[in-house]
């Protein structure tokens, strides 16, 4: 869907024609399921904040600002419904995340048994703050670039790498620590804490 579409089914929705918002749940449900589920690591909880995500989006269309990236605008909804979430739960535990590589790429259904729940990655994750968590899954999992993050979560790209590169490094140091080797070791090992973070 290009931006002109886009651009002209929100405005066909606001005026009326809601049953059009099911073009764009269709074309970003996946990606906004995915986000929340590297957010959340529950597969239930991600698919209802996902939709939840959706509802609040399509309730406040009328409001979205134009001159911020739709997609940037849909993600940050989901990011303030995943902190909803967590912090209803009262438990950080997190976060399987990482795909090992494209090869790997598959729907997540398959992805679950196989590599999320990999307890190093999940260890060294919960270490982390949300806000760290959430810079990480943006940047590694969903590949987005600093200036999408910067519409997302507020701060600007300068500021973002320094909060990425300090995260990166929490990350690695928590999970050299899990896997109960030494930085270097782990630095010098295959995998994905080598090549993506």
């Amino acid at each position: 869907m290009d931006e002109a579409e886009l651009r002209q089914i929100i405005a066909d929705v606001v005026e009326g024609d809601t049953e059009k918002f099911e073009t764009i749940v269709q074309f970003y449900q996946k990606p906004i399921f995915h986000y929340c589920y590297h957010m959340l690591g529950h597969y239930s909880e991600a698919e209802d904040s996902a939709q939840d995500a959706f509802l609040k989006a399509f309730r406040a269309l009328a409001k979205y600002n134009p001159d911020l990236p739709f997609c940037a605008w849909l993600y940050k909804i989901a990011y303030h419904q995943c902190i909803d979430v967590i912090r209803k739960r009262k438990l950080v535990k997190y976060l399987p995340f990482f795909y090992r590589d494209d090869k790997e790429n598959k729907p997540v259904e398959l992805q679950i048994e196989t590599h999320y729940f990999d307890e190093f990655v999940h260890r060294a994750m919960s270490k982390l703050s949300a806000e760290e968590r959430n810079l990480l899954i943006l940047r590694c999992v969903e590949d987005k670039s600093y200036e999408e993050i910067s519409h997302i979560l507020n701060h600007t790209s300068v500021n973002l790498r320094k909060k990425y590169e300090r995260a990166a490094a929490k990350f690695r140091k928590y999970y050299a620590q899990a896997k109960g080797v030494g930085t270097y070791e782990l630095e010098q090992g295959s995998g994905f804490e080598k090549t993506v973070l």
